[in-house]
C-alpha cells in the first residue's frame, strides 16, 4: 500500500499547490486532470499486487489487458471532461498529461523495484 500512499500523496500536495495559484475554475481542471490518471494507477498497482501474490505468470496477460483498458478509458475520460463537463482543454490537457507522466513514472519504478525482490507486494 506504501507506493498507493506514495501516488495519493505526491498528487494531492500538487493539486494544493496548484489550487493556490490559479484561479478556482483552473484549479478544477486541474483536479479532473490528476483524477482520472490517479484512479487508473491505483487500480493497476491494486491488480498488480493482487497477481503477483496470487498467479505470478498471470502479470503478463493482466498488464496487456489493462493497456488495452487504460487507452479505452482515458479516451472516453478526456472525451468527457471536454465535451460534457466543457473543461477548458489547455488547464485540463495540461494537468492530466502532467499527472500521467508522474504517477505511471512513479508506477514503473515501484514495479521495477517490485519484481525486483526489493519491495514486498503487501507494502
Amino acid at each position: 500500500m506504501r507506493p498507493i500512499a506514495w501516488m495519493v500523496t505526491i498528487s494531492v500536495i500538487s493539486w494544493l499547490a496548484a489550487a493556490i495559484v490559479v484561479e478556482r475554475q483552473t484549479s478544477v481542471e486541474v483536479l479532473w486532470g490528476m483524477l482520472g490518471p490517479l484512479v487508473v494507477a491505483i487500480g493497476t498497482w491494486l491488480a498488480v499486487e493482487r497477481a503477483k501474490r496470487q498467479k505470478r505468470e498471470s502479470l503478463i496477460p493482466l498488464m496487456v489487458a489493462a493497456f488495452a483498458g487504460k487507452m479505452v478509458f482515458f479516451g472516453a475520460y478526456v472525451a468527457v471532461m471536454l465535451r460534457v463537463l466543457r473543461l477548458r482543454p489547455a488547464p485540463f490537457v495540461i494537468s492530466f498529461t502532467g499527472f500521467f507522466i508522474i504517477l505511471y513514472l512513479m508506477e514503473a519504478l515501484y514495479l521495477r523495484r517490485l519484481f525486483s525482490g526489493r519491495m514486498h507486494a503487501s507494502q
